[in-house]
């Protein structure tokens, strides 16, 4: 998971039981968030956009920058043009269940990745969902959603703050969270 995200008690249990009951090498989940639930009132975001087979299983994942919340629902935004895009749509937030020779994995590929980089490059990152994409292509894993449909929350921009602030507070004020934590 990301450090700075809020995700939900319902993810959290079903990454768990999904990790408890499949514990084969490759056999992975993630959460799949539903696009509309994970969007900023205050500028884009980047999501990664799944396609999802037949049979549950994430079957790609599409790094999408420049998503923004529209009267409509949601769209991509490049070059002040809006691209409609569905608000359905499930993605990740980065809440993967995952076995410990992932690591391994993970490991080898990021020493490939810094090799790779070009003097001066500060930018590029190694990507989760990037990694995650080869592996499923190559036939290395299989990656199960668990569609969620906790609402998503965190500081992406400094004018969240306040949102994020208020839906802790409600979520205590309901009992959905003790106070303190």
């Amino acid at each position: 998971i990301n450090a700075d995200d809020y995700y939900g008690k319902e993810c959290f249990k079903q990454v768990h039981d999904y990790l408890a009951s499949h514990s084969g090498e490759g056999e992975y989940c993630m959460a799949g968030f539903i696009l509309g639930n994970t969007l900023s009132d205050n500028g884009a975001v980047t999501r990664g956009v799944c396609k999802v087979g037949e049979d549950g299983c994430l079957t790609g994942v599409d790094e999408t920058s420049g998503i923004v919340k529209t009267a409509s629902g949601a769209a991509v935004e490049k070059d002040g043009v809006q691209t409609p895009i569905d608000a359905g749509s499930h993605v990740s937030m980065n809440m993967w269940g995952l076995t410990p020779e992932f690591i391994d994995r993970l490991e080898a590929g990021f020493k490939g990745f810094l090799g790779s980089l070009k003097e001066g490059d500060v930018k590029s990152e190694y990507l989760l969902p990037t990694v995650i994409d080869g592996m499923i292509q190559s036939g290395e894993a299989s990656v199960k959603v668990l569609e969620t449909h906790d609402k998503w929350f965190g500081v992406t921009y400094a004018e969240d703050k306040d949102v994020v602030v208020n839906a802790l507070r409600a979520l205590h004020e309901s009992g959905g969270y003790p106070t303190p934590l």
